[in-house]
């Protein structure tokens, strides 16, 4: 894939961005966590103007999502490249039910937790910095 990668740095403001943004709309009751999960699991596939095919993170920083076979991002890629951020929203919908609810988030947060390092952990140490969602959809994130 062509496309000049961006710093380090760079991809983990945008992600911070992304999940700050996600944490407020979390506060939200109930919906607040279903919010949040739609967005991260679609965030770089909306047609909306003013984020064109990128999360308001990645926009922000001057980044894009670049597919192999060079076609327009779109939300079923978004979808395959992003379920992994999504889990966090739904721990937060399973924290807000008792008891039950509470014996269901925590090995899922235990089981986001290892996801959110593992992928760190590739963009740290690829060359292509590559994360393992981006493997699966066959996407980089490049400077836009």
């Amino acid at each position: 894939m062509s496309g000049t990668p961006p710093g380090k740095g760079t991809r983990f403001l945008a992600l911070l961005i992304d999940s700050i943004l996600v944490m407020v709309v979390t506060w939200i009751p109930f919906i607040g966590p279903v919010l949040g999960a739609a967005y991260f699991l679609v965030r770089d596939g909306l047609s909306l103007d003013f984020m064109n095919q990128r999360s308001i993170g990645k926009h922000l920083m001057g980044l894009k999502v670049k597919r192999a076979d060079g076609r327009a991002m779109d939300i079923e890629t978004s979808v395959r490249r992003n379920w992994m951020f999504a889990i966090g929203g739904v721990t937060a919908l399973l924290a807000e039910i008792p008891f039950l609810g509470w014996l269901l988030a925590l090995p899922l947060s235990f089981a986001a937790l290892i996801i959110v390092l593992y992928e760190a952990y590739r963009v740290l140490t690829r060359s292509d910095q590559q994360r393992w969602g981006d493997s699966m959809a066959a996407t980089s994130v490049v400077r836009a």
